[in-house]
């Protein structure tokens, strides 16, 4: 039997960026979107990228949360 992928993002996007990666780039996204300058098309496009970003972080920390649940469960 294998192994269960440790890898939340993985389960969905094989190409996903690791957490401190997508972090690391919805930081600048923001910074970005903050300083202002972009066209409209360029903010929207931005504003999505951000929300994949989010969307890959938070698997990311699901899948710590749903880590942490079972040891902690497994321990009762």
């Amino acid at each position: 039997m294998a192994e269960p992928t440790t890898d939340p993002a993985a389960t969905t996007d094989p190409e996903a960026p690791s957490y401190e990666a997508a972090r690391e780039e919805l930081v600048d996204v923001v910074r970005r979107l903050e300083a202002g300058g972009s066209t409209l098309e360029e903010s929207l496009a931005l504003w999505e990228r951000g929300e994949q970003l989010a969307g890959t972080c938070q698997r990311w920390l699901d899948g710590a949360r749903a880590r942490l649940d079972e040891v902690l469960d497994a321990d009762d």
